[in-house]
């Protein structure tokens, strides 16, 4: 793959990605953050303690207790068939 740039140059998939509006504002933000702190710091793998550092830069503060689960967004209260109300028909 010729990776000059013009005519015919491949899009790398996060740019191809943000361009066709599959990635949100905020995620597309981190991402650009992220490749600025490898491009400044001439570290293609940022640690873990250097992300965090990214996080906190753009204004991320914990304002939630942590979830059960990853998946589950903190504060969710996640129902159960047993508690839920019955729908009438």
């Amino acid at each position: 793959m010729d990776r000059r740039r013009g005519p015919g140059r491949r899009r790398g998939e996060v740019r191809r990605a943000a361009e066709e509006g599959e990635i949100s504002g905020e995620l597309l933000e981190f991402i650009m953050a992220i490749d600025e702190y490898k491009r400044i710091n001439e570290r293609p793998f940022p640690s873990w303690s250097e992300v965090f550092e990214i996080v906190q830069y753009l204004g991320y503060r914990k304002v939630a207790p942590q979830a059960e689960h990853i998946n589950t967004a903190s504060g969710a209260e996640v129902l159960s068939e047993k508690t839920q109300p019955a729908t009438t028909r």
